[in-house]
């Protein structure tokens, strides 16, 4: 019996000293803590490097599957703006719905990348964003937006005057239609399975990258651009064995 709880002991002492060590693991997106070494920053990031599904990749399609119409039912509005020192997000009221292989997905919050992660046919876009949405399971269904180079985006305006500007800072922001306005009206999409594009790299996300990018000015990328002080976009992933439908 002295030896069980010993062992017990020893167990427990090895998943708080885990734990301890992940809650401690820096990561970013230069330098030691950039993406080529976050599958050696903790345990828990080990997908990073060894998972065979990661995202971003370049989106070129390889089947025609007549994919179904996005469902989307976003009702209610933003209430909160947060520079997390990786990116900028702006979290959401409950209520706001994907709907997806006939699951509810609840949009919980999106977030920025520049210059985008994801590719379409090799092209790079200047901006991206991630609509990240749940489903009472906790699977993840992330809708990607892209942006190109032309016109004052006015919706991405009244997010961008309320961004904090310092790490860790954050402020109210309630918008009640800025999750459908930034979507294009065209809503025609690739689909794919993925993986987080930030640790700890989860893989079994459903990607759905909308084929239509919306306009964004190149000053408003560089207001971003100069608020995350680099680039916030993890490299390309091998594609594997994946499929890309459209």
């Amino acid at each position: 019996m002295k030896s069980n709880n010993i062992l017990l002991s020893l167990t427990a002492l090895f998943a708080l000293s885990t734990a301890a060590f992940a809650a401690d693991s820096h990561w970013g997106y230069t330098g030691h803590e950039g993406p080529e070494g976050w599958g050696a920053l903790s345990p828990e990031f080990a997908a990073c490097s060894e998972g065979k599904n990661q995202s971003p990749i370049n989106v070129v399609s390889s089947l025609d599957a007549r994919l179904p119409q996005l469902k989307f039912s976003y009702k209610t509005g933003s209430n909160e703006i947060l520079n997390n020192g990786h990116t900028v997000q702006v979290n959401f009221d409950a209520g706001s719905t994907l709907t997806l292989d006939g699951t509810a997905f609840e949009l919980k919050q999106f977030h920025f990348h520049t210059p985008s992660e994801n590719h379409i046919n090799g092209k790079e876009f200047p901006l991206e964003a991630h609509f990240v949405h749940k489903d009472k399971d906790g699977n993840i269904a992330v809708v990607a937006v892209m942006f190109k180079e032309g016109k004052e985006n006015k919706e991405l305006a009244k997010v961008w005057a309320k961004m904090p500007k310092n790490a860790e800072e954050k402020g109210e922001l309630k918008l009640a239609t800025i999750a459908k306005a930034l979507l294009p009206k065209n809503k025609d999409y690739y689909r794919f399975n993925g993986s987080l594009t930030t640790p700890p790299c989860t893989e079994g996300v459903r990607w759905l990258v909308l084929k239509t990018p919306v306009t964004v000015s190149k000053a408003q990328v560089a207001q971003f651009a100069e608020t995350m002080h680099h680039p916030n976009n993890r490299p390309i992933q091998p594609l594997n064995a994946r499929v890309v439908v459209k």
